[in-house]
């Protein structure tokens, strides 16, 4: 095995690691929560806390990993997040899992973005996009084991997949101090002084561009499935009373369908098809997919029911970023960075109300999300158009869509 490979495998366990500690958290934080007495509410902001951290703190780690190096960063990512699920799984009080969430967003957030910023370091053009794949399968295979194995473990105590995890990333740790090599030697780092924040103006400059209705589809998608996870378990808990067990099984099928969705379903869909159609039809599916969730009455139903909704959400984002990256003329690595910056402030928007409105009602979360998908996709259809034959040929490009 080549050094290169060997370094990104250990990249690979590295990631599967980070996700699992964070898919761990769904299936057991409803029950952690309700164990202290806590709402909805609590759940929803304590979901959304670790998203904000990353928010804020990922581009900030970025821009010193261009100036320090990838290695210490990478420690730090994986320091923070041993140092979270220990505080998770020590916690007695709400303020110990709030503290939790907020170091893990702020610390495990460097891991993420400076193990990709590794990668492109360690490889070749030609190379990239395998390494790249590679990690972005290390975060699905972490997502889709973290619920299935932290409800398993969660069946003796609620604490032990928290030290399952802290013990998984505290060898991922020495593995990284004792033989990952620094991938951006000395000459090659940045030598600007200051750090690089959330992308506030930039987002809003975005919105007011010809992208701007894409960068609001990408935070709609992420919404409406952050509104879901983020109280799927207490939703589940009330309404079926299942425990951590049968919601860790459920929202392991949902990373196996997401997986399936991007990166299978997606590609000839828009080959065959195109964006737009895709995005479409994803959108009103999405919608459908909540109010069958309501409907649901058995086990096997919230599996399909959930399965549908998840691969119909799941093809969304691919779509967009698609189409982002076709029209982008400022840079693509701007154009794509926007778009997750988008997508982030989904993960904090959704969870925050889902959690206020199950605490009015509790199919609240769901209706709302589905009137919110359904108004997409009726913007979608208003607003997305193809470019017009004449202007693609005038400026030289094939034709493609355009959000007006």
């Amino acid at each position: 095995m080549s050094q290169n490979r060997k370094n990104l495998w250990i990249m690979f366990f590295t990631l599967v690691v980070m996700m699992l500690g964070f898919g761990i958290i769904i299936p057991i934080m409803p029950f952690y929560i309700t164990k202290l007495g806590a709402t909805g509410s609590t759940l929803g902001l304590l979901m959304a806390t670790f998203s904000i951290m990353q928010f804020i703190f990922a581009p900030i780690w970025g821009s010193l990993s261009d100036r320090y190096g990838r290695k210490p960063i990478i420690l730090v990512g994986i320091l923070g997040n041993v140092l979270a699920q220990l505080m998770m799984g020590f916690a007695t009080e709400m303020w110990m899992l709030f503290a939790a969430r907020t170091l893990g967003g702020i610390l495990s957030s460097a891991a993420l973005p400076t193990a990709m910023a590794f990668a492109s370091d360690s490889t070749s053009p030609k190379e990239r996009p395998a390494a790249m794949g590679l990690l972005g399968a290390a975060m699905s295979v972490g997502m889709v084991l973290g619920p299935g194995i932290g409800g398993l473990l969660a069946g003796s105590s609620l604490s032990t997949p928290f030290f399952v995890a802290a013990g998984l990333s505290m060898i991922a740790l020495v593995l990284v101090v004792l033989i990952l090599p620094e991938s951006l030697p000395v000459e090659r780092r940045s030598q600007t002084k200051g750090v690089r924040g959330p992308q506030i103006r930039q987002m809003w400059l975005a919105l007011k561009s010809p992208m701007g209705f894409l960068f609001f589809l990408a935070f709609l998608l992420s919404f409406g499935l952050a509104c879901f996870e983020g109280v799927f378990g207490l939703y589940a808990l009330r309404r079926f009373d299942y425990g951590p067990q049968q919601v860790g099984s459920i929202m392991m099928v949902i990373g196996i369908v997401s997986a399936i969705g991007q990166g299978v379903l997606t590609g000839p869909a828009t080959r065959r098809f195109g964006e737009i159609p895709v995005i479409r039809v994803a959108l009103l599916c999405t919608g459908i997919g909540f109010l069958l969730m309501l409907a649901a009455s058995s086990f096997i139903a919230v599996l399909l029911t959930v399965g549908f909704f998840v691969l119909s959400n799941a093809m969304i984002g691919p779509s967009v970023a698609s189409l982002v990256s076709k029209q982008s003329t400022g840079g693509q690595g701007m154009a794509m960075g926007l778009n997750n910056a988008f997508m982030s402030l989904g993960r904090i928007v959704g969870p925050i109300w889902a959690g206020v409105a199950l605490d009015f009602n509790l199919i609240l979360p769901y209706l709302t999300g589905s009137l919110v998908m359904f108004a997409g996709f009726i913007l979608s259809v208003l607003k997305l158009r193809p470019v017009p034959a004449h202007i693609a040929e005038a400026s030289g490009v094939e034709p493609q869509p355009l959000a007006k």
